[in-house]
């Protein structure tokens, strides 16, 4: 009986042993990819740094440009107001999910538009009010059978949720 009380301290600090091991590694490994990705992020914001003072030298060329045949102030002012409207087209692009023109409605894979026009998003620009409308209804895609277990919906009753 000694001797099971043995093995038994024995498997335990073996058990123990392994799991400081893994955690070990486990952090290690979780050191190695931070550092990758603290590399790699400090990496792009170089980048987006770099381009900025790319743009405004850019903006400046463009408006010393005009400043041949306008006033200086005036040539200023031409440029604030085209980098104004970039950057409204831009935020518009973004508002919109990513590079799709303001008010297009998605596409399914058959081609067809899916749910029509969006509606316009909340005015605060936190997406749309309720959730999509799925492509199709639900049920079996290949015969249009109805779900197995559920009772089938009549649109012209209205139906309460959370009974």
């Amino acid at each position: 009986m000694k001797r099971l009380d043995h093995l038994e301290h024995l498997d335990k600090q073996l058990v123990d042993e392994l799991a400081q091991v893994a955690r070990e590694a486990v952090r290690d490994e979780l050191r190695e990819q931070t550092r990758k990705q603290r590399r790699t992020a400090a990496l792009y914001a170089a980048s987006g740094a770099t381009g900025l003072y790319a743009g405004a030298a850019l903006a400046l060329a463009a408006g010393l440009a005009l400043a041949l045949g306008l006033p200086g102030w005036a040539a200023a002012l031409v440029m604030a107001a085209v980098l104004g409207v970039g950057a409204y087209v831009l935020r518009g692009a973004a508002r919109s999910g990513g590079g799709h023109p303001h008010g297009t409605a998605s596409h399914g894979a058959t081609g067809r538009v899916v749910g029509g026009t969006p509606p316009a998003g909340p005015s605060g620009g936190h997406g749309m009010p309720y959730p999509p409308v799925p492509p199709a209804a639900p049920g079996n895609p290949v015969t249009g059978d109805p779900v197995p277990g559920m009772p089938e919906a009549d649109p012209d009753i209205p139906r309460r949720r959370g009974r």
